[in-house]
């Protein structure tokens, strides 16, 4: 979609930096934790963050579904209200889990975001406003996306300042693939794509990027990927290899 230029400037102002997928973890730092966070931005790099909803609607950050890698527990994290959730700790850390509420105080505008809103099937209301919610009035450069095109409709119909993004992987899906995305895309409204890095180069991402939507890339955990992205994209979402 073509976007005003103010708009392109927050694109610009938000892809300046590389992104920390789910924050600069690894060497004994948990990923989405407020360590993780508080590394990449000392790094001087953006973060990418996961979100989903806790049993009374509340956005907690935190990837798995299932509790038990990273929290070494068991149950879904769905199944849990958020007061019991922020008394757990992430595994091997005196860290709790974090509520994106908790997670934007700590950041405050010191850093690019990324918030994937992780949200299956139709029924998004839910996590949605409490992200809205959390996001309304933040300081900084900040963006939503998500695999759900739905996630990025709400944004466009209920808080239609806020970026968004449209995640996409290519894996799996052939020729009806590209009439799926075409259909995301619209469905979204999105004003940029998040692509696996493993289907680039792609012919629509490559069409996209040309009619002037921003592309960054997942997961680069190598020189290789460095490079395809560079070629291929605007910006990066990253991990350091073990």
């Amino acid at each position: 979609m073509r976007s005003s230029p103010s708009r392109q400037a927050e694109l610009a102002e938000l892809f300046a930096k590389p992104f920390a997928h789910r924050g600069l973890h690894g060497g004994g730092i948990v990923e989405n934790s407020p360590s993780a966070f508080r590394a990449a931005i000392a790094a001087g790099h953006g973060i990418e963050l996961d979100v989903q909803a806790s049993a009374d609607g509340e956005a907690i950050v935190f990837h798995d579904y299932e509790l038990d890698r990273l929290a070494g527990r068991s149950g879904r994290l769905a199944e849990f209200d958020a007061a019991t959730i922020s008394a757990v700790l992430l595994t091997g850390t005196d860290e709790t889990i974090p509520s994106l509420a908790q997670t934007l105080a700590l950041i405050d505008g010191k850093a690019p975001l990324l918030i994937e809103v992780k949200s299956p099937g139709r029924h998004v209301d839910t996590l949605s406003r409490a992200v809205e919610r959390a996001i309304r009035g933040y300081k900084g450069p900040v963006a939503v996306m998500s695999f759900n095109p739905e996630i990025g409709r709400w944004f466009a119909d209920n808080a239609p300042e806020v970026l968004r993004g449209l995640v996409v992987t290519e894996a799996g899906k052939k020729w009806r693939g590209w009439l799926t995305r075409r259909l995301a895309l619209w469905r979204s409204k999105a004003d940029f794509l998040a692509y696996d890095i493993r289907d680039l180069p792609s012919r629509f991402a490559s069409a996209q990027r040309a009619k002037g939507l921003k592309v960054t890339t997942w997961t680069c955990r190598s020189d290789a990927h460095r490079a395809t992205a560079a070629a291929h994209a605007d910006q990066i979402i990253y991990e350091v290899p073990a």
